[in-house]
Order: C-alpha cells, then structure tokens, then sequence
C-alpha cells in the first residue's frame, strides 16, 4: 500500500504532469472546454449567473463549491469588487471570495472583466488543481491536506491565519503533535502556540515547505489508519469549512436565488 509520503511526493515529484492529467481526464477537458469557449462572451454578473455551468465551474475553481448553492451572498461579493475596504470580501476572513473577484472582477472593469488571462486561463488553472486535491483525497485525505498546505503556505502571515482554515491547522497540529484538544484551547493561546513553534517566514520557503510536509505525511501516517479519517472534517460543507458563524448570519440575511 502507497503511503501518505509517497503518494504526496509521487504527485509533486512532477506536479506540471499531475496536472497535465487532471486537466486530460474527459470530465474536467469537458468542462474546461465549455468554460474557456463561453467565459469570454460574458459581460455582466447577471449573465454570468445564469449559465450555471460558468458559475459552477469558477466556483469550484476557487474551493467555494460548498457555497455556490448561496448565489444571493456571492452576487453581493461580485458586485461590491475588492477596491472598497468596505466591500463584502474584504470583511470575509476567508480570503477565497477576494480571489474569486480578483479572477472575476466585474466591480472593477465591467464588461471587460472576463476578457482577461486571471479570469480565462487562470480560473482553469485553478479548476485543474483543485480537482487534482480532490482525486488525491478520494484516495487518501492526509495527500490532500498536504496538497492543500503546500498551496496556500505562503498567505500564513499568522498564527490566527492558521486558526481561521481548519484543513491548514490539521496540518500544523499534526506536524506539531499537538492534540485534537488543543484546537478547543483559547484562541490567543492557540495563536502564540504556532507562533512560538513555527518561524511562519519559512512559509514563503518552498524548501522549508516541503520538508514541514515530510513530517506531515510521515505523522499522519503514523495517526491515521486507512478509512479512519473522514476528509469532509475539514474539507466538506457539512462541516462549515470556511464558513463562520458571522459568514451563515450574513447568508440568512440574504434571498436566495442570485437577486
């Protein structure tokens, strides 16, 4: 059996290939061809909600597939932009929506927003390699999360940052060898914790990155016995994967429907 180490190393040994296959499996070059040959011919947010593939697609694109049935809540995040700090996005701690409107920017250039390369090209990009997250964690949830880690390593700015995504601080208490409880301890305390052990300047260092990921994986390992682990713990809607109390308020507080 191929383990959490030698999966990961296997699909980052060459990650333009393992990308390369992702993106040639006929669902995803289905999907992508549509996405590329239709996203140029849209103009404003209200088109763009309404081809539900378009939509879908970007917001897999961006690991917001659990929040597309809120199309209310991500129409006010596409039309107040980015440029306010005022703006929706901005006040979200999940820093996916100002990607989404940074790759889709219709607040900003108008009917020109989905004529740039971020919103063609880019929005593929990211389509293939949250795909390839996914297919890595149908097989083994601990690839995933390193997968996922090695991603988004660079925007950990702080130990809060790490509290506020609950796949990146699996990913640090395992490596760590912190226990599950510590997750339950004050958030301050949780904060200093990772600050304390971890230099987060090694972050920006793909080299430091990926030996933290050697320990991840070999840890994980050692954790977690084959089917022990349910990856929707921190991945799935039905955990609440980036979504805050504040973020399901704002929701509620909002018609559904895209209007």
């Amino acid at each position: 059996m191929t383990t959490t180490y030698t999966s990961y190393k296997l699909i980052t040994a060459d990650l333009t290939k393992s990308l390369q296959r992702v993106s040639e499996q006929p669902d995803v070059a289905r999907e992508t061809e549509y996405y590329l040959s239709k996203i140029g011919s849209i103009k404003t947010i209200d088109e763009f909600f309404a081809d539900s593939r378009l939509y879908d697609y970007a917001m897999k694109a961006h690991g917001l597939e659990d929040m597309a049935y809120a199309k209310a809540f991500m129409r006010k995040v596409l039309s107040e932009g980015i440029d306010s700090d005022d703006a929706f996005a901005n006040k979200l701690a999940d820093g996916r929506y100002k990607e989404l409107v940074e790759s889709l920017n219709f607040a900003r250039n108008g009917e020109a927003a989905t004529s740039f390369d971020r919103a063609q090209k880019g929005v593929a990009d990211r389509y293939a390699r949250q795909t390839l997250e996914q297919n890595a964690g149908d097989e083994n949830a601990g690839v995933r999360l390193a997968l996922y880690f090695s991603r988004m390593a660079p925007t950990i700015d702080s130990g809060y940052a790490i509290i506020a995504d609950e796949a990146l601080a699996q990913v640090v208490r395992t490596a760590l060898q912190l226990p599950e409880e510590f997750a339950a301890t004050e958030v301050d305390r949780q904060a200093e914790a990772y600050e304390a052990a971890v230099d987060l300047k090694d972050f920006q260092d793909p080299e430091k990155v990926a030996a933290f990921l050697d320990r991840f994986t070999a840890l994980w390992e050692v954790n977690n016995s084959t089917g022990s682990y349910d990856p929707l713990a921190v991945f799935g809607s039905s955990s609440g994967y980036g979504i805050s109390s504040d973020l399901l308020l704002s929701i509620n507080s909002l018609k559904l429907g895209g209007r």
